[in-house]
């Protein structure tokens, strides 16, 4: 049986890692294992409590605190900086963790959940990180379960190495994507067009060890599976 243990994401160059937690479900403690040493963890809420049980120590806790445990609340204002947000706001909680991120100038983040049976929480979570603040992030993340993606704000690239056959999937979730590029796959694009949610770019795979991804323009999210992933430059 092949090793369905996530191998960790390289990303080298970069200075600061800044890990985003937010909350529905308990973390994946093979994922917990692969983030890098010495990462900033924030918590958005409740992702808090998810932190502490998986041995993260955020720094920062924001939200509207509506979801926190009452436990969690009391380690915050004793450990971490809180930074309260009324109910009655614009943005949710994993916006509003990710813009202050996105302020400290970062090299890296990830966003860190456990998924969860919401699926206009996980939309809106993958939203988020389209937000024009983040576009100046070198790499930008996310850990949803067992699931591992990357977003790419335009223009942009990447180059990763994936065993051949993994499945690899395209998707404009923000909005139409312009100069798609992919090579190393079965079915290669160049220069292409992707509207919203299309399904054009999904379920590709890798014929090569190294897989080449762009975008023009536009918010591109790409997909890996978890074993596949090994080193990106």
């Amino acid at each position: 049986m092949q090793d369905q243990t996530p191998v960790p994401p390289v990303v080298t160059g970069l200075d600061e890692t800044f890990v985003v937690v937010i909350g529905a479900e308990a973390l994946d403690p093979a994922v917990v294992a692969l983030l890098p040493a010495g990462a900033r963890v924030v918590a958005a809420d409740s992702g808090t409590d998810h932190a502490l049980a998986a041995g993260l120590t955020p720094e920062s806790v924001i939200g509207d605190l509506d979801s926190i445990s009452p436990a969690g609340l009391e380690w915050a204002h004793i450990h971490a900086e809180v930074i309260a947000h009324p109910p009655e706001k614009d943005l949710t909680d994993t916006e509003l963790a990710l813009h202050h991120v996105a302020e400290q100038h970062p090299a890296r983040v990830i966003l860190l959940s456990g998924g969860g049976d919401r699926l206009d929480h996980t939309m809106a979570a993958f939203g988020a990180l389209g937000a024009s603040e983040l576009a100046g992030i070198p790499s930008l993340e996310c850990w949803w379960g067992g699931q591992y993606a990357m977003v790419l704000h335009g223009p942009s690239r990447i180059r990763r190495s994936v065993a051949p056959g993994s499945r690899i999937s395209l998707l404009a979730l923000q909005g139409a994507c312009s100069g798609v590029s992919v090579s190393g796959t079965q079915w290669e694009l160049s220069n292409a067009e992707l509207s919203a949610l299309s399904g054009h770019g999904l379920s590709n795979l890798a014929v090569s060890s190294t897989v080449r991804i762009s975008v023009s323009s536009g918010v591109l999210t790409v997909f890996f599976p978890s074993s596949a992933i090994g080193a990106s430059s």
